[in-house]
C-alpha cells in the first residue's frame, strides 16, 4: 500500500489546483499581452493598402468626395453671400420717401407728359389740380409734423 500511495504522490503533485491556476493564469497573461501587441501596434497587413473590399470601398468613398468637393461653385456661392448682404445692408442706407411725395411727383411728371397731347384748357386745368393737392399734402403733412410735435 506504501507503494501506492508513493505512485499516487508524484500525480498529485504535477496535477495540483495551485499548479492548474498557475498554469491558467500563465495563459492570461499570455493572451493579454497578444490582444495588447494587436491594439497598440497594428499588424503589416494594415499598413500597406490591400484590395480587400474595405478598402476599395474607402477609396471610393474618399474619391467621390473630393469629386463633389471639385464641383461645388465656391465662387458663384461666395457671389450670392455677397449679394445678400447687400440686399440686408441696403435698407438700412437708403431713406424711405413719403408715399404721398412720390405719388405727387409721378403725377407731375405724368401731367408734364400729357401737356404735349392736350390742348390749353385742359392743361390750366390739371395744373390748377395739381396745385391743389400738392397744398392738401403739405396741410396733412404740417398737421402729422404739428401732431407729433405736441405728443412729443
Amino acid at each position: 500500500m506504501l507503494k501506492a500511495m508513493e505512485t499516487q504522490q508524484p500525480w498529485k503533485m504535477r496535477f495540483s489546483f495551485k499548479n492548474a491556476t498557475i498554469v491558467v493564469c500563465v495563459f492570461n497573461v499570455v493572451t493579454a499581452l497578444f490582444l495588447l501587441q494587436g491594439f497598440l501596434f497594428p499588424s503589416s497587413s494594415r499598413r500597406f493598402p490591400s484590395n480587400n473590399p474595405n478598402s476599395v470601398m474607402l477609396r471610393y468613398i474618399k474619391e467621390s468626395e473630393e469629386i463633389r468637393r471639385a464641383m461645388q461653385p465656391l465662387e458663384l456661392i461666395r457671389r450670392v453671400r455677397e449679394i445678400e448682404q447687400e440686399v440686408y445692408a441696403e435698407p438700412g442706407t437708403v431713406q424711405q420717401k413719403d408715399p404721398k411725395q412720390t405719388a405727387a411727383i409721378d403725377l407731375s411728371k405724368r401731367l408734364n407728359n400729357l401737356r404735349s397731347f392736350s390742348d390749353a384748357a385742359n392743361i390750366k386745368a390739371l395744373e390748377e389740380w395739381r396745385k391743389r393737392k400738392m397744398e392738401r399734402a403739405r396741410q396733412r403733412e404740417l398737421g402729422r409734423n404739428g401732431t407729433i410735435t405736441a405728443q412729443a
